[in-house]
């Protein structure tokens, strides 16, 4: 660890060991926040780890574990750099202190604006506000988890927080036994000496408070006994036999239930209301009307004394609805104006060079396509749901949120208290996949334990409220062309797509005062599209940033998530004219980025692509860089009744150092069926304003008798951690796709794919 890094250490006032670094707020290089619980006996050597009496390691988890595993990922972190067993390793929620703040995600979120051109190798781009996010993400402690970065995050700080402990541990034991540190060893947690004296941590812990370390140093990778093992969750045995606690398995004394309806149409309102006939049926104990704040819809909800009780009773509630004042939204109408945008603005240019105009005046052909994606919901497993408890000027919170710190000031500001006043405990999360990076259940819950007269208040969606009040993934439409010369080389490559803003809308949303216009030129809309490999003499890639009125959020992966299908898709369509094979014309476009290359060739290879095939049965491929990952994969498909089958995905990934491959494994495995899903079913239809799919008999998933087997191949690396849950995602469609023109000969350009 540089000296630079480490600004302070020493004895603190509440006698745990100080230390901080040199990229936290001033008042966080403490190293220890104001809030960390301690209990008789335990010592907290920083921000991050305690140790208790019996020698046990407490880490204060930030990250919210939506089955991605990142708290198994983040123990073994700290159990490497502490030599102890993983199960001796404890989780407890991490507060709400700057330290815990991902600023990886959310400089990630950042626009880009137009500057000047850096030079014919970079984009015509450049960040600006990072500081700014960076700054106030930090002051304002915004713990988020998402886009694949937490492992990411955590790599150096979580390491090095375990080194310091270790070292200052390691001294204590050093003068308890007036012997040199460097004559101690350390195995599973206790500490040895030749002399023949050993105990575990906890007999040094309180010395430990008062150590300076000096010279902290990781262990190097060589000396690695966890990080790149393929090590055993210890969440499963809990998620197995039904007592791990997800938001809907809270239970608080004297628990109301309530059930919500929301307007029906979007941007719409309530008119009028009728509650008597509700108010009437057993068990109800009131109707409250919502206000919408932080993104939320206008409705109202029934407090009951179950949740069968309030269901039943939200039904008989009349209502009134009004349209939005500037007319029903409607997705046919949508795409014909996002074409329209195509053809009339010529958007936000992310990243040019050469000169694509004179490429294609000058070329013997120019080949065009113009791809198209819909809205996605994200249909997690869990539905949305809250439990919220105001009493006596407190107000708590429990909720499987990806955001607890911005859901903490939503409520904050909804109850009308400080933010010290607001209590959120995170429970696991049955599905988050950028959907529960928003915050409007938590303020709808908010508002029911306001009017609850100090009960706690439990509010679950329906499915239908779910599913037709998602923050869903909007819909783009592409305009692709390439440069073709006389000898049959493809000279050029240009993308115009078009469609909302993400980011903007979710920051106008959460996080109004680093907002912007809603459409401005937004990075994480565009990425998968300025930032290809391929090395195309010319090439300019741009976006139009829309406003279509539909609510849009994060969904896994992103922008990558479409534009991986139009790219990769267009891709083929080049090697195709080119009378080439899709993978060897990806190749010789690979030549200066070897990291792709030797990603595509080992999918490639452990595929045995070009091998005879079963009959009726392709192969088709794709590449994508999303999160620092880069993933090929190879689709085996065949069509069977009608439909795409898909056999077998074989999928290469380089994301730098793998902490855990059976998580790798796993992630992709999720991704590639989460994926599939959207590639043969996924789309929102929306007329009259009014969502037209409300449950999963009209907005199916991929059963597990259609999941294909997935092999996952990773390329070894000495990197640093890059993401996993989400950069398998985006190849898949694209390779399905592929594989099905070569079943078919007739090249599709629009999800959700038909046989």
């Amino acid at each position: 660890m540089k000296r630079r890094n480490l600004i302070l250490s020493g004895l603190g006032l509440t006698g745990a060991l100080i230390v901080g670094w040199g990229v936290m707020p001033p008042r966080s290089r403490l190293g220890k926040p104001d809030n960390m619980l301690l209990t008789e006996g335990d010592v907290a050597l920083n921000g991050w780890i305690k140790i208790t009496k019996d020698g046990g390691v407490v880490l204060a988890m930030h990250r919210s574990d939506m089955g991605q595993g990142i708290h198994n990922a983040l123990a073994m972190l700290v159990a490497e750099e502490l030599d102890v067993p993983l199960k001796q390793v404890r989780l407890e929620q991490a507060g709400h202190d700057a330290i815990y703040g991902n600023v990886a995600m959310f400089v990630g979120t950042l626009p880009f604006h137009p500057l000047k051109s850096e030079g014919p190798d970079k984009p015509m781009m450049v960040k600006t506000g990072e500081w700014m996010v960076s700054k106030v993400a930090r002051e304002l402690g915004v713990n988020a988890t998402g886009g694949s970065s937490s492992v990411k995050d955590a790599w150096d700080h979580l390491r090095t927080a375990a080194a310091t402990a270790k070292a200052s541990l390691l001294l204590s034991a050093a003068d308890q036994w007036k012997v040199s540190a460097k004559e101690l060893s350390v195995k599973d947690g206790v500490i040895s000496h030749a002399s023949g004296k050993s105990a575990h941590y906890g007999e040094f812990a309180k010395g430990a408070a008062g150590q300076t370390p000096s010279n902290v140093l990781l262990k190097d990778r060589k000396d690695w006994r966890l990080i790149g093992q393929a090590t055993p969750r210890a969440d499963v045995p809990a998620k197995t036999n039904g007592s791990a606690v997800f938001g809907i398995d809270v239970r608080v004394l004297n628990m109301l239930f309530a059930s919500i309806v929301q307007v029906p149409q979007m941007g719409g309102t309530l008119s009028s209301i009728d509650v008597k006939e509700a108010l009437a049926m057993p068990g109800v104990v009131k109707c409250v009307q919502l206000s919408s704040a932080a993104g939320s819809a206008p409705g109202f909800a029934v407090i009951a004394k179950t949740t069968w009780h309030a269901q039943q009773a939200v039904q008989k509630v009349k209502a009134e609805w009004a349209q939005r004042k500037e007319g029903a939204i409607d997705t046919q109408r949508i795409a014909i104006e996002l074409q329209d945008k195509l053809k009339t603005e010529s958007g936000f240019t992310f990243y040019e060079q050469g000169d694509v105009v004179k490429a294609e005046a000058g070329a013997a052909r120019v080949i065009q396509a113009q791809y198209t994606a819909p809205y996605l919901a994200h249909a997690t497993m869990e539905p949305m749901n809250c439990t919220a408890q105001f009493k006596d000027g407190q107000l708590e919170i429990w909720a499987p949120t990806q955001v607890p710190g911005l859901a903490r000031a939503a409520a904050a500001k909804v109850a009308g208290v400080s933010g010290d006043k607001v209590k959120v405990h995170v429970t696991l999360l049955g599905g988050g996949f950028g959907r529960r990076l928003e915050v409007d259940v938590v303020v709808q819950a908010t508002q029911l334990a306001m009017a609850a007269d100090g009960a706690p208040v439990q509010l679950v969606w329906t499915r239908e409220q779910d599913m037709t009040h998602d923050y869903y993934r909007p819909m783009h439409v592409a305009q692709l062309s390439a440069a073709v010369n006389a000898q049959g080389q493809v000279e050029s490559l240009q993308i115009k797509s078009a469609g909302d803003a993400i980011s903007p809308r979710w920051m106008s949303r959460v996080l109004p005062a680093l907002s912007g216009p809603v459409d401005a030129p937004d990075k994480t809309t565009a990425e998968g599209l300025f930032d290809l490999p391929y090395g195309f003499a010319h090439q300019r890639m741009s976006h139009v940033s829309t406003k279509m009125g539909v609510p849009i959020g994060f969904w896994r992966s992103v922008g990558h998530s479409h534009n991986a299908f139009f790219s990769e898709s267009f891709i083929d369509e080049l090697a195709v004219a080119s009378k080439q094979d899709p993978v060897a014309f990806r190749m010789a476009l690979l030549k200066d980025a070897p990291r792709y290359a030797a990603v595509l060739k080992l999918a490639a290879e452990k595929a045995k692509w070009g091998s005879a095939l079963p009959a009726g049965h392709a192969h088709g491929v794709a590449l994508h860089e999303s999160f620092g990952s880069i993933v090929a994969q190879v689709a085996e498909v065949s069509i069977k009744d009608g439909m795409p089958r898909v056999h077998r995905v074989v999928c290469a990934i380089d994301c730098g150092t793998v902490v855990n491959p059976g998580t790798v494994a796993q992630q992709v495995e999720s991704s590639v069926n989460f994926a599939l899903t959207a590639a043969l079913f996924g789309k929102i239809d929306i007329q009259a304003g009014v969502v037209q799919q409300n449950n999963f008999t009209n907005y199916p998933l991929v059963s597990m008798a259609q999941s294909p087997v997935v092999e996952t191949w990773i390329v070894p690396s000495t990197r640093s951690p890059e993401g996993v849950g989400e950069p398998a995602v985006p190849p898949l469609a694209p390779a399905v796709a592929n594989a099905l023109f070569q079943l078919t000969g007739q090249r599709q350009r629009a999800l959700p794919l038909k046989a």
